[in-house]
């Protein structure tokens, strides 16, 4: 069984920076490429960041210069460090990470966290 837990989803007021983490764990062989995507209300899954295993990284339109995806690779995990934070980045934030473990490649989604900026 693999996992993926975020963290550090919080209430924040515009401006401010926020961090998320997501761990993987359980049986995993290798992970390829992880990246954390948001769903606000009434709106479709989108895509934010996204970093390979080698550190590729690419990133929504909404989300570049403000964002900044990183990984560990020693510790399977991957971060989003968010700054400038508006209101229009509410939503529930979730990882995905599409690795081999027992079976063939998978991308497996967190439970998400979420992201609430609001004065």
């Amino acid at each position: 069984q693999v996992q993926l837990v975020e963290s550090g989803g919080s209430l924040v007021q515009p401006g401010e920076s926020l961090r998320l983490s997501c761990a993987a764990s359980g049986s995993i062989f290798v992970i390829n490429h992880m990246g954390w995507y948001r769903q606000a209300p009434g709106k479709e899954r989108e895509l934010v960041a996204r970093i390979t295993s080698g550190g590729k990284t690419n990133y929504s339109d909404s989300a570049k210069g403000r964002f900044f995806i990183s990984r560990d690779n020693a510790k399977n995990t991957v971060y989003l460090q968010m700054s400038s934070l508006k209101p229009e980045d509410t939503a529930v934030y979730y990882c995905n990470a599409n690795l081999i473990g027992n079976g063939p490649t998978y991308n497996y989604w967190g439970q998400g966290t979420q992201v609430t900026v609001s004065a």
